[in-house]
């Protein structure tokens, strides 16, 4: 065989090794989750006075459905759009009982199978990348997670510090990366956890993509150098370990942890409802079965009582905690468990004000502002209310994109220009603290 009949051959054997091994992945995509997703549907429902919400609930309490957005039936307000993930036997079913009551609706995704391997598509089409170089955009499972902490660890010892802060239920260890320029001990520091709810995988790819972000560009970019220089950053990729990984390997839509409840065969307990402030009361569920059930007790959870015992160490110091969460396209701030005012609100406020403008000013997206509860909803047990409570000045919670084209499936093709955006509003946030406004400690006057 001549030179020139070698490279047709070589180039044939490529091109049809691209094609079978592309057509693998496409079959791995396809069996995602053992098709239990197929034919499965969400609406976007609107009930437009009090009576459609009392015959919406009790539509929604006939028929068993996953909320997305709110994540309650107690939730549901006239005007508001309500997600919902109804399985196919009762797709029909609920359409003729909205039609009958003449309650607004449309169905947003038609099938929701086909929408979990839409997601993931993008690593498909993403030109092949080296072995040992890492993809920040697309989702990456709670081990591949875990691999790269360690890299970043090993390979950035002058700014990374990795460390465990527990155990999860199912034993799992509770990674944190610390970074900062080890120029003094006692530096002001930024909390940032992401994977709470595990269903959210928006929130770890952000995670991942801050620290990847301040490392690269340290030295480089003077606003982060700064940063590092002047603050340390604590880190959690992924908060529910357990869940999250349930997510990935069993149920897509997982959002509590995975504990054991001794009367009832649910498993698992919201972790944004089981913290120690207001636990369990408006906005939170005491039925174990619930998606807002705030457990048997607060911090009940190994995670939530882990991360608490950590920021209370490490109280004095700590001066912003920021959560990662999705889907809104909201920054929020407490109070979450009732309608008032936080005595530093005009600080946080214009904290706030500040990152959704820089956020805004990466590719025009926008996002609300406020306190919880009257931005979103009203909850009690949350992590934001327990960080303020506990003397962190400026306690936020990111609701990321979108508002429910994607839902929950926020396709990897949306990653980069998410944590670009999001990047931003964090580092106005954190360069705040290096400003003027004042962040002494702040305790609740009736808690």
């Amino acid at each position: 065989m001549d030179l020139d009949h070698r490279r047709t051959f070589g180039a044939y054997l490529l091109l049809t090794c691209v094609i079978i091994c592309s057509n693998v992945q496409i079959i791995i995509g396809a069996s995602q989750y053992n098709n239990r997703y197929a034919g499965d549907q969400v609406f976007r429902i609107t009930p437009s006075n009090n009576a459609e919400v009392r015959a919406l609930k009790k539509i929604l309490g006939q028929i068993k459905v996953d909320f997305w957005q709110p994540n309650s039936a107690s939730l549901i307000h006239q005007n508001a759009t309500v997600d919902v993930h109804v399985k196919q036997n009762d797709t029909l079913d609920l359409r003729t009982q909205l039609k009958l009551e003449r309650i607004k609706y449309r169905v947003v995704i038609s099938n929701l199978q086909r929408e979990i391997e839409k997601q993931m598509a993008h690593r498909f089409t993403r030109k092949r990348r080296s072995e040992f170089q890492y993809d920040y955009e697309v989702y990456h499972s709670l081990e591949e997670i875990q691999d790269w902490m360690f890299e970043m660890n090993r390979s950035h010892p002058e700014l990374v510090t990795m460390f465990s802060v527990g155990k999860s239920y199912e034993g799992r260890p509770l990674y944190v990366l610390q970074l900062g320029k080890r120029s003094r001990p006692q530096k002001k520091s930024v909390w940032i956890d992401c994977g709470v709810h595990a269903r959210e995988w928006i929130g770890p790819a952000f995670c991942q993509w801050f620290v990847r972000e301040a490392l690269s560009s340290y030295k480089h970019d003077s606003v982060m150098t700064r940063l590092l220089n002047h603050l340390d950053f604590f880190v959690m990729p992924v908060f529910n370990v357990d869940g999250y990984r349930f997510s990935w390997n069993t149920d897509r839509f997982w959002r509590k942890t995975r504990s054991k409840n001794r009367k009832f065969h649910c498993r698992g307990v919201d972790p944004n409802r089981n913290w120690k402030v207001k636990w369990c009361e408006e906005g939170a569920s005491f039925h174990p079965c619930d998606d807002t059930y705030c457990g048997p007790f607060p911090e009940s959870e190994p995670e939530v009582k882990a991360v608490a015992k950590f920021l209370r160490k490490h109280k004095k110091h700590m001066k912003v905690y920021i959560s990662i969460h999705a889907y809104a396209q909201m920054l929020l701030y407490p109070y979450s468990y009732k309608y008032a005012r936080i005595p530093n609100f005009n600080c946080v406020e214009s904290a706030a004000q500040n990152a959704v403008t820089a956020l805004y000013s990466a590719y025009g997206v926008r996002y609300r502002y406020g306190p919880a509860s009257t931005t979103l909803y009203v909850s009690s047990g949350s992590s934001i209310d327990w960080a303020y409570k506990n003397g962190i000045p400026y306690a936020f919670a990111f609701e990321l994109r979108d508002t429910g084209h994607f839902g929950f499936l926020l396709p990897e093709s949306l990653i980069k220009p998410t944590c670009t955006e999001t990047l931003r509003a964090v580092k106005t946030i954190a360069s705040g603290l290096l400003k003027n406004c004042k962040t002494e400690k702040t305790r609740f006057p009736d808690i």
